[in-house]
């Protein structure tokens, strides 16, 4: 059966080649640092289950980790590899296959999407194919060892030669490639930690009595600020619907909570336009791009940003109480 935990050994896997290729190159700073990223990794549900028995250790090592990490991470300069192939030999090659370039990046979409819809159906022996639980994403992990596969069969390369260039993308990215990962945990920590709350009752207290707009302004806004700390609308929406959206503008104001849900999520991705903290949208494309400024895509991005969530607000006001 496969299972989250192959996925998390998988990327054990990958992040430990790296670490090796660059104990190879001495660089000793980023070997040290996707070593103990991938021995995270490596431990997976193990380090749960630990944690759930009452055993303490796991998370302390773990703890230590990150620790090492965050310290690493600032002597994690960019790096960039030499291309394996001069740029005119990738012209010609990229012209001589043409649109097969796009097979193995469409098979991970239409991998991961038939896994989660039949993934269920699917047995050998009496036995699931694919765990239950979180079954989207160990598709997701399915699809790109497939679109691997697809990509050196499409290039006539050698299946190594993927390896190497996910190895160079890593290092080209750096310590930003952790930066979903974190944020994921900042959402979670600010749930458990009562922060809707703590502005529910800071908003009752502030905003004006039987001003909806105010209120809806505050929400907007909350919205981009909140993505803007945590680099995504996803983490920021809990906090503000249960901050001020619920207690205020739909039970108070008769607020419609899908134009409400939908507008206000659209109003987080503004911000996510316009932080470093969303790397994988603006830090990931300069680092590949090799932009002289890492912000380049952040600059670019700022006026669309401002335009839309005029637009969006405007829109929201207008049909969130009508």
């Amino acid at each position: 059966m496969l299972s989250i935990e192959y996925v998390y050994w998988l990327i054990a896997a990958f992040l430990l080649y790296t670490a090796w290729r660059n104990l190879l190159e001495r660089q000793f700073s980023r070997a040290a640092f996707w070593l103990l990223l991938g021995l995270l990794f490596a431990g997976g549900d193990g380090v749960l289950a630990q944690l759930q028995a009452g055993r303490a250790w796991p998370a302390q090592v773990a703890g230590c980790m990150v620790i090492a990490l965050a310290l690493l991470a600032p002597r994690l300069r960019r790096r960039t590899h030499a291309e394996t192939a001069q740029s005119a030999v990738r012209l010609a090659s990229a012209i001589r296959l043409g649109h097969r370039l796009f097979i193995p990046a469409l098979l991970i979409p239409l991998v991961t999407l038939l896994v989660a819809l039949f993934g269920s159906h699917l047995s050998i022996g009496g036995m699931a194919l694919f765990a239950k639980p979180q079954m989207a994403l160990t598709g997701l992990a399915l699809a790109c060892v497939v679109a691997l596969f697809a990509a050196a069969r499409v290039a006539q390369a050698p299946l190594y030669r993927g390896l190497g260039e996910g190895r160079r993308l890593l290092d080209a990215i750096g310590w930003a490639a952790l930066l979903p990962l974190l944020l994921a945990a900042l959402g979670e920590v600010f749930t458990q930690s009562g922060v809707g709350a703590a502005i529910a009752a800071l908003a009752s207290a502030a905003l004006p009595e039987g001003n909806a707009f105010m209120c809806l302004l505050v929400f907007a806004l909350g919205m981009v600020m909140f993505t803007v700390i945590m680099g995504n609308a996803f983490a920021a929406f809990p906090v503000m619907m249960a901050g001020i959206g619920l207690p205020l503008l739909v039970q108070r104001y008769g607020a419609h909570p899908a134009v409400l849900g939908s507008m206000g999520m659209l109003c987080g991705y503004c911000g996510t336009l316009l932080t470093p903290m969303a790397a994988d949208f603006n830090l990931v494309p300069a680092a590949l791009l090799e932009l002289r400024s890492p912000y380049g895509v952040i600059r670019a991005q700022a006026w669309s940003a401002a335009a839309i969530f005029i637009i969006t607000f405007i829109a929201m006001w207008l049909l969130a109480f009508h």
